[in-house]
Formats: structure tokens, sequence, C-alpha cells
């Protein structure tokens, strides 16, 4: 992903993977050490930087039980090779089983340790205290895969027991039960895990679909692989589950990196060999290719200098095939040919400006009926061949669907709503890379609709788990089998994403359905506005608990990094992105139609418009 993250550093990958490391003496604890200056001992969690590397140190001879549990949650937010330090902390049983990498646990803070409770008889000293381990809860990572939740409370525990020492004189307490992997603060989580976008193929499309994870940013300590091995060996192993329905990968089944292989880097060529296993060794060169064509795609921002080619090699180090980059770009995200964006004018009519010029703007009106004033345009939806717009009447009535780059009169609308009220009426429409879709909000029959090719009649298509929700808004990504949804219930506005399924009957008959709704932005309270602005993230506008409203990127896996955060704006009503990150933001807010510049605050483009709209 390109200028989008280097002008504002807002997507999946950062460019790039070396790391400053630091050296010197630590004192005691855990400490966050820079490449330069004074040693600062600090707790890892405040103000943690990927800069920083945090080194572990084990317990000191008759540590106190308090100190071996500081210790222990300091220990885990290191990158110490198999957690041996952290381990040390625990009992050679406990050691056995403690898998760090089978879950991580993600809390707004580092997690607080309660007073013990004492397990010993009265008038007895304790040879067992079990520490409550407590914060707020708000994500899982299991398989790579970030999942966020609505913020609760989190409780652990750990238990210590008093055992005798290595020499064999004496005591030393010893963690005897932990929780299962890792429990870090979000500071931590986001200084030692770099977010990335694996790519898997639409089933029964030739077009990618993003599927994000977390890999360590720096050498894993568990498998001692480098970002780029790490990458690699997720995208092996498979999609997400909550994907996996709707998505295709050829990968046979074992197929994987060659055993010992930790360290991928590109050669002075720009060249990435890939080394794998038996299982992959034998694969034909159409399924070969698109393997390369996949890991392409997916190293194509994470490495540094960027992957040109990528060649897959038997496990005798033969070449099984080659692939450049140019042909892997060829399945990606169709991007439009142009910059323009799309909005509806002081007088209702559809019209476009370049959101990127520089200094002057120029606008003018899209042709045919929703440019020339036969309607009354409210919403716009521009298809991503650029030919055809959907509009939704200003009455919120009435679909159409026409030119707007040849003249013909206004065509009779695809649907009309029943409702009574304007708002209960048609949402603004959306197209994927083929079809047309909107939510018709009326009370008495709520509804969503998908014209198969924006045209014939409407098939209303199955929500599950709307638990008596009411679709507001919603867009739908180009790959086609994401859908944002914008949900009201009880006054509130949520965002959520469901995948969508297609279904071929028995009769020929395509069954579409959007199922298992994932919480986009549980950390927000309200979403008023958003848009998809990248393969696996959307800008949303929207408002924390107790908190002002601000225009934010946020993961559709609902993680929220701290560079997401963009210029301050007011009342912000609408938003358009693409997925295309070269592309600016665009928004509508009391200065009227703005757009974010690089580098540069929010600068106005129209004095008043509404309903802003990229392709799609």
């Amino acid at each position: 992903m390109g200028a989008e993250r280097r002008r504002y550093g807002h997507g999946r990958a950062t460019r790039g993977w070396a790391v400053f490391a630091c050296s010197g003496v630590l004192l005691a604890g855990c400490a966050s050490m820079p490449d330069s200056g004074d040693v600062e001992q600090v707790k890892a969690t405040k103000g943690a930087d990927s800069q920083v590397r945090v080194y572990a140190v084990p317990p000191r001879d008759g540590a106190r039980p308090d100190e071996i549990v500081d210790g222990f949650l300091e220990a885990m937010t290191s990158d110490d090779p198999s957690f041996a330090t952290a381990r040390k902390y625990l009992t050679k049983q406990e050691s056995k089983e403690w898998r760090p990498d089978s879950l991580t646990t993600v809390l707004t803070e580092a997690p607080e340790s309660e007073a013990p409770a004492s397990e010993a008889r009265s008038g007895e000293e304790a040879d067992s205290l079990t520490y409550a381990l407590s914060g707020e809860l708000i994500a899982t990572v299991d398989r790579h895969a970030y999942k966020s939740v609505v913020p609760t409370q989190y409780g652990g525990s750990l238990r210590l027991v008093r055992q005798s020492g290595p020499d064999g004189k004496g005591k030393e307490w010893r963690i005897a039960s932990a929780p299962r992997g890792l429990v870090l603060g979000e500071s931590d989580f986001l200084r030692n895990y770099l977010p990335v976008n694996k790519y898997y193929w639409a089933s029964g499309q030739n077009t990618v679909v993003a599927d994000p994870v977390y890999i360590r940013q720096r050498q894993d300590p568990v498998t001692r692989m480098d970002p780029v091995a790490q990458t690699v060996s997720a995208l092996f192993e498979g999609p997400a589950r909550w994907l996996t329905p709707v998505v295709d990968s050829p990968f046979p089944t074992g197929a994987g990196l060659k055993k010992g292989v930790t360290s991928l880097t590109p050669d002075d060529q720009n060249v990435l060999k890939v080394p794998l296993n038996d299982k992959a060794s034998n694969v034909g060169g159409a399924v070969c290719k698109r393997m390369a064509t996949q890991l392409l795609l997916t190293l194509r921002d994470l490495a540094s200098p960027r992957v040109e080619q990528v060649e897959l090699q038997r496990a005798d180090r033969s070449p099984l095939c080659v692939l450049t980059s140019d042909q892997a770009d060829a399945y990606a995200l169709e991007r439009p040919s142009s910059d323009n964006v799309y909005f509806v004018d002081r007088d209702s009519r559809m019209a476009v400006v370049g959101a990127s010029k520089a200094k002057s703007v120029d606008t003018s009106m899209v042709r045919g009926p929703f440019g020339n004033g036969q309607l009354k345009v409210g919403t716009v939806a521009v298809a991503r061949s650029l030919h055809r717009a959907a509009s939704v009447s200003q009455d919120g009535k009435s679909l159409y669907v026409a030119s707007i780059v040849s003249d013909e009169a206004l065509p009779d609308p695809l649907v009309q709503s029943g409702a009574p009220l304007v708002k209960d009426r048609l949402s603004a429409p959306s197209w994927d890379r083929n079809d047309l879709w909107v939510a018709d909000r009326d009370p008495a029959k709520p509804r969503l609709l998908r014209f198969a090719d924006g045209q014939g009649e409407a098939q209303e298509v199955k929500v599950d788990g709307l638990d008596g929700a009411r679709i507001e808004s919603m867009r739908v990504s180009a790959d086609g089998v994401r859908m944002a949804l914008l949900l009201s219930k009880d006054g509130k506005n949520t965002l959520k994403i469901g995948r969508i399924e297609r279904r071929a009957e028995a009769g020929g008959e395509l069954t579409v359905s959007v199922v298992d709704l994932q919480a986009a932005a549980p950390r927000l309270e309200t979403v008023t506005a958003l848009s998809w602005a990248g393969p696996s993230r959307l800008v949303v506008v929207g408002k924390e608990a107790g908190g002002v409203q601000q225009v934010r990127y946020i993961e559709t896996d609902g993680s929220l990094t701290p560079a997401g955060g963009l210029p301050g704006l007011n009342k912000v009503s609408a938003v358009a992105a693409t997925e295309d990150e070269e592309q600016y933001l665009v928004a509508v807010s009391d200065d009227g139609l703005v757009r974010l510049v690089p580098n540069a605050n929010w600068q106005t483009m129209i004095e008043k418009g509404s309903s802003p709209v990229y392709p799609g």
C-alpha cells in the first residue's frame, strides 16, 4: 500500500523492518532503552515505541512474590528468544506447559496485579499465593488474527508457590500457574507487532481479498523467523476462519516453507527466493503462479526495497516458478483511472471534481439525467467502470441507474420505498465490482436489496445477526465479499462487517446473504459515517464514550493504531475514500466539501456540497 501510508502512516504494513537495537545494563525490572541518551527505567507499556527494545531480566535470588509477578509481566513484553527469561519466573513444570504463542490478550494498559490471597493455614507461613490480574480487555490475537471486542473487564491470575532453589538450599517463589499465552497492554502490543495484509483469491474470481493479521515487528521469539518469513508462513497457514467460506487458496495441505528457513531477504535485484517443503514442491505451473501472486501481493509493502520478483523453489532449491510484481498487480483490486470525486452540488445535481489538484478546483456536471437537472439528486454512487451511476432521489423514495458519460432521458426507477418519512426511505447506494446495493429503511418492511449488474429486478438479501437493528447505510468492498454496515438500535449507531456469501441453487438461481456480522469499531460509542479506505481499512466518523467527534482510520478487524487519528474537522456529516490509498480523503463539514492534503490540514474544495463518493 502506497502513498496513503507514506503520507499519514495508517496502512496495515510499514515499509522496512530494520529496528534500532539498544544495549546496556539494566539495574532492575524491565527497561525500555533507545539507541542514544541516558538510560531511564520505565514501565514498558508507557509511551512504547517500535524503535525501542525491551530487555527482560531474570529474578534475583530471594525475590519477593510481587517482584516475581512484576518481572514476569514485564518479561512477556520483550523479544527474548523463546521467552527464556520469562520462563525463569515459572516452575519447571509450568515452563514446559506455557505456550506464549498460543494466544495474545490485549488490554488498554498493562495488567494490574491485585493483593494476593494467602492459601496458608492460620498461623503458618504461606507457601502459595494467588495474584489476581485485571485490566480492560479490548482484543485477542489467535493464529495471527486480531479480534477486537467491546471493552470489558479482564480477569486472570498468577499462582505462586515456594520451591527449593537451584542449589537445593532455601526456597524461591516461582509461578506455578500463568494465563494462557501473552497478556499485553496495547502500547506494548503495537510496539512488538506489525499489521500486514495477506491475500487470498475470492471464490470463483480472479481477484484477491485482504486478510489482515499481526506478526512480530522483529524476529519472532518462538519461531526465530524474521518478519518476511513470518508473513510467508502465516500465508501458508490459510485465511482467518471468518474469511474461509468466501475465499480460495491453491496451497496444498501441509505446504509451507522448507524446514529450517527462518529468514527471507530480497537479493540486490529485488528478487525473493522462497524455498518450499516437499508438500509444495510438485504443484503445477498454473497453481504455482497463483501461489506466487499471493506472495507478491502480501509482501509488496512489507519488504524494503520492494520485492519485484518472487521465485518459488522446490525443497531441493530448484526453481518451481517465477513471477514478477507487475504480473501479480494485475490481480490486485481494480483502481479507478482518474482521481475524480463525485458529489451533489447546491442545486441537487451530480457533479465531479478532481480531488488531488494542488491549487485550482474545477467543477463540472456529469452528463445525463443526474447532471442536467432532470432529477433532484439526493445521494449517489458511481460504478467502477466510471460509465454509470446510481442515484437516490432527494426525497429518498426512488433509486435510478443512468449513464454519466452520455445524454439520455431519466429511466424508470429500479425500486421505490413506501416509507412515509424521508429518513426511513432508501439509503445511499453502493457498488461492488459488478452489482448495486441499497437498503430500504422502511420500518414496515426493512430490507437490503441487490441489483445484479445494476439493473433488473431487486433481489432481497438476508442479513443474519441484525438482532433488531436497522441498516442506516452500507458500503460494499471492491472485492464483493465484505460489507460494512452502519446499524442503528436504541438510539445508537454501530459499525459491523458482514461476509457476503453467494450460493448457486440447483435451478441455477443465485442466493446471496450477508452473514456472521463482526463488530468493526467496538471502542467507538457511535459511528455516523464511513467509507472503505484500503483493502482492509475503513475511514469512519464517530465518537468514543465521553469523547468528541473524530475522523480516523480503523482496520476491519477492529484494531485502532495510534497513527489512525486524522486532523480535527468540525461537524463531519460524510466522508469519502477509496481502496486506492493514493487518493485523497474527502469529507463534508461546516467548511463545505474538503480534502485532506498530504503534510497539511483540511482544505476547502467546494463551499457547498454533499454525498461525496469515489467510484464504488
